[in-house]
């Protein structure tokens, strides 16, 4: 009696068990279910938004102000510098163009800038491509979610297998300059009084047009030899504007034509033209300055570059009239283009050089450069040098 008293209450207890077990596993199996649910959801929402708004390759139009900001290219996982194309995704994926887990992994949209500018400058015809899903007033609602000194100016479906830096033939940037630059070092007038005369101007452009052709510009970047292939670049284009009157300030554009350029390639180029017009070296080192041997090259404050424009002659021949791609030449959209270099870029340029002095200070150093240096101890320190201030200073590159 007594044992059956002990084991008579365990089946209830048992029973009681095993209701709470149960209970347990089907409220796992209702999260599970749930959960599978939110995961299917996602997967129809995404599928559903594929079919509403597929993707599509596009290129996007861009201009932008460069000052403030660490280059185009992004840093993905450092937020120490902000970069233009930190904005750009930021802006994409708030309107909706790109999903959210793409945007720190910008290849699974076949993402590619057409130039690679560097900190501080400026740009009014950069070219990126993309997939994206076309959404209702694509362009509106990214630059909704861009500052003002970043515009999407315009967008173009392309061929899927386009991308812009290798579609491209050829990059143009300007470069524009307070004219005081090109006073010769014995003129009274060096600063905001000088006014470029005729005979100066043809003398720079007469510099200037030595750049055309094929050349071996490895004393214009760092870390380049002589011998080394991708140290020859073309030069279709390069000469200087007539001035113009901006802001209380004379200025010039100087705009070059090639079809890659490299690390402060364009900035030594003006660099030196500025330093042979000023007084300060021989006409006879430009032709030196592509030689084997090791020429000083002053380098021009980055301040004024801008990449005007990218072309894609090439691309235009075979696909800009086959009825389904257009043209990438941007006419329509040039007035737009010059309203943002008027509203961001000029006044930018003015207002930093007027505030900054960069030019007049750079100037200033221009009479420490040994301009007849070619040895190649001079060459081993002036490569170390420039590969130190790479990492934080602005250039050009593609």
């Amino acid at each position: 009696m007594a044992e059956q008293a002990t084991e008579g209450p365990k089946q209830p207890a048992s029973g009681r068990g095993e209701t709470r077990k149960s209970s347990c596993l089907q409220e796992e199996s209702e999260a599970l279910e749930e959960n599978g649910h939110d995961a299917k959801r996602l997967k129809v929402d995404q599928e559903e938004q594929n079919k509403r708004h597929p993707k599509r390759k596009v290129v996007l139009l861009m201009a932008y102000s460069g000052k403030g900001y660490h280059g185009m290219q992004r840093n993905v996982g450092s937020s120490q510098y902000k970069t233009i194309e930190d904005e750009l995704v930021e802006a994409l994926v708030q309107s909706g163009c790109i999903p959210e887990n793409h945007a720190e992994d910008m290849k699974k949209m076949s993402f590619q800038r057409c130039a690679r500018t560097d900190k501080g400058v400026s740009a009014a015809g950069q070219v990126v491509s993309l997939k994206v899903w076309l959404i209702d007033n694509i362009m509106e609602k990214i630059n909704s979610h861009l500052p003002s000194n970043i515009r999407i100016l315009g967008l173009k479906r392309v061929t899927g297998r386009f991308n812009s830096k290798n579609s491209c033939d050829a990059r143009t940037y300007s470069y524009t300059l307070p004219t005081f630059a090109f006073a010769h070092k014995d003129h009274e007038l060096q600063e905001e009084s000088f006014r470029l005369g005729q005979e100066t101007l043809e003398k720079v452009n007469e510099l200037l047009a030595l750049y055309k052709g094929t050349h071996n510009f490895h004393n214009f970047t760092s870390q380049k030899g002589p011998w080394d292939p991708s140290a020859k670049r073309y030069i279709m284009e390069m000469h200087c504007e007539p001035p113009f009157l901006q802001g209380g300030l004379e200025l010039a554009v100087i705009k070059v034509k090639g079809q890659s350029f490299m690390m402060h390639q364009i900035r030594k180029m003006i660099g030196l033209v500025i330093a042979v017009v000023k007084g300060y070296a021989p006409p006879s080192i430009m032709q030196r300055s592509w030689g084997e041997g090791k020429v000083d090259i002053p380098k021009a404050p980055g301040l004024g570059l801008v990449l005007e424009r990218v072309h894609f002659e090439k691309y235009n021949r075979r696909f800009g009239n086959d009825g389904l791609h257009e043209s990438l030449d941007w006419a329509e959209e040039e007035e737009h283009i010059e309203a943002f270099k008027k509203a961001h870029i000029y006044p930018t340029i003015i207002q930093t050089e007027l505030e900054e002095k960069s030019m007049a200070g750079w100037i200033a150093t221009l009479s420490i450069h040994d301009y007849d240096a070619t040895s190649q101890e001079q060459n081993v320190v002036n490569h170390k040098v420039e590969a130190a201030a790479q990492s934080d200073d602005g250039g050009d590159s593609d």
